[in-house]
């Protein structure tokens, strides 16, 4: 039997926080691999943001994509392109609500990170900020990276274990050096020993973040 597509398409997208036509700011969380949207969704407690709305899509399977991020990126078509066309879609919904690209944050955990990065790379323009927890670029070691347009400024957070079990240290470097050549305004904290996990400084430097969004 032949692959829709577009195998993400018609999946819950859930919501929190403030209303959209009353939100000064809007946050696309993604989550990771075997999670859902309302796991991810629980992030938004922890921001304690009443001004925010957040938008939490859930993908097909609980899964992204079916191969590791760093496979070649056919090996995990078409849900990747899907993955990346759910995110398009979540920021027009945004758009048609009177929310802006800079004023839209894009955040993810684990593969969701690796997805608001490439996102953000790919779809380079201002955005209201981009949080990549424990994620890197898409594809594998060698994987063209000559991304046209401007990050414009844009706030990037990368936080990440220094010897996470599935993501290199390596290509989180990486990814912050070539979200710094797009003009991003990166910051990159390594955690020595720290688990496949988020923690609270990561936390406080994106409630910083959405602090600094709400006051533009």
């Amino acid at each position: 039997m032949a692959t829709s597509p577009h195998p993400h398409a018609g999946q819950r997208v859930l919501r929190a926080g403030a209303p959209l036509r009353d939100a000064k700011a809007a946050m696309i969380m993604l989550h990771g691999r075997g999670a859902s949207a309302e796991d991810i969704l629980l992030l938004a407690n922890e921001f304690d943001r009443a001004d925010f709305a957040y938008v939490a899509p859930q993908a097909a399977g609980r899964t992204w994509y079916p191969y590791s991020f760093l496979q070649p990126l056919e090996l995990n078509e078409p849900h990747f392109s899907s993955a990346l066309r759910v995110i398009t879609e979540t920021i027009e919904l945004l758009n048609a609500a009177g929310l802006p690209a800079e004023r839209i944050m894009l955040l993810g955990f684990s593969q969701g990170a690796c997805l608001a990065l490439e996102y953000g790379a790919r779809n380079a323009r201002r955005y209201g900020g981009i949080v990549g927890l424990s994620g890197g670029l898409i594809g594998p070691e060698g994987t063209p990276r000559n991304y046209p347009g401007s990050l414009a400024g844009t706030p990037v957070f990368l936080g990440c274990s220094d010897v996470d079990m599935h993501i290199p240290k390596a290509r989180v470097l990486h990814t912050a050096e070539m979200l710094h050549q797009l003009e991003g305004e990166v910051t990159l904290r390594l955690y020595p020993g720290m688990g496949h996990t988020v923690n609270e400084d990561e936390l406080g430097f994106v409630r910083g973040m959405m602090a600094a969004l709400a006051e533009m």
